[in-house]
């Protein structure tokens, strides 16, 4: 039952997402990864089901995803509001898109190295969890970069930098805090999931 209200869910939000968004081609590059970990998740869900818990972030992360491709990060409403209600000079989307980053993919690289048995000891966990978010944030980075050499129409849009100097550091700052903070808060929930599921 669960599934088919996932599933709903992402659908729904997807299809409103892709009716007249701000720039198609953003809309394509930011919806690209929750498309591509709906289908993965699709194939594995007999040979490598995930936990209840896993499935809800993931489906979480792909709402931010789809969100920001339909406006554009540096254009989401509420965050035009909150900008404003703050006093700041920037919609800070963006920052919440790559909270979102190390928040759930934390959950997700701990599943698997949990379940595939490649790290033993909590401590250690923790480490390579967070240097996992880390890296895929700096390659991500990467991925933003060579978008914006390719195509100086998408670039702006895509890269949603808004005349921030550190914006490449501190997406990557906030995807390690949400590897942290993911990983401090959820990993009792998660591990007796993970119980359950074995």
């Amino acid at each position: 039952m669960w599934k088919l209200l996932w599933v709903s869910v992402f659908v729904a939000v997807l299809l409103w997402s892709g009716w007249h968004p701000k720039d198609t081609v953003t809309w394509m590059l930011e919806v690209a990864p929750a498309v591509i970990g709906a289908i993965l998740m699709l194939i594995t869900l007999r040979s490598f089901p995930l936990t209840p818990l896993l499935y809800w972030l993931i489906l979480l992360h792909c709402i931010i995803l789809m969100v920001g491709g339909h406006y554009t990060y540096a254009e989401v409403p509420l965050f035009d509001h909150l900008r404003d209600w703050m006093g700041s000079d920037r919609n800070n989307y963006d920052k919440l898109g790559h909270f979102a980053q190390g928040f759930v993919p934390a959950i997700l690289a701990r599943e698997i190295l949990i379940r595939k048995q490649v790290v033993t000891g909590s401590s250690w966990l923790f480490f390579i969890v967070a240097s996992i978010c880390l890296a895929f944030s700096a390659f991500y980075e990467l991925i933003e970069w060579w978008v914006a050499l390719l195509s100086d129409e998408a670039a702006d849009s895509f890269l949603g930098t808004q005349g921030y100097v550190w914006d490449t550091q501190s997406d990557m700052g906030y995807a390690l805090l949400g590897a942290i903070i993911g990983q401090l808060l959820l990993a009792r929930l998660h591990n007796k999931q993970l119980d359950q599921l074995a």
